[in-house]
């Protein structure tokens, strides 16, 4: 379970922060690796908070 979990961030992560750049590379020409890195987190956090609730409203 703990694998899984960790699986599931580490996926998470590298989704937001290629997108990110990918992002950040097609419309302004340039991404500084901060830029990627703190949106990515962010995007990976909300990811877990929605996960949370969604778990919190199944069970009621």
């Amino acid at each position: 379970m703990i694998v899984r979990e960790i699986f599931i961030f580490v996926l998470v992560f590298a989704a937001f922060a290629s997108a990110v750049a990918a992002y950040s590379l097609a419309f302004h020409g340039a991404s500084t690796v901060k830029e990627v890195l703190s949106t990515a987190f962010t995007g990976t956090i909300g990811f877990y908070v929605g996960r949370y609730f969604e778990r919190r409203l199944i069970r009621g």
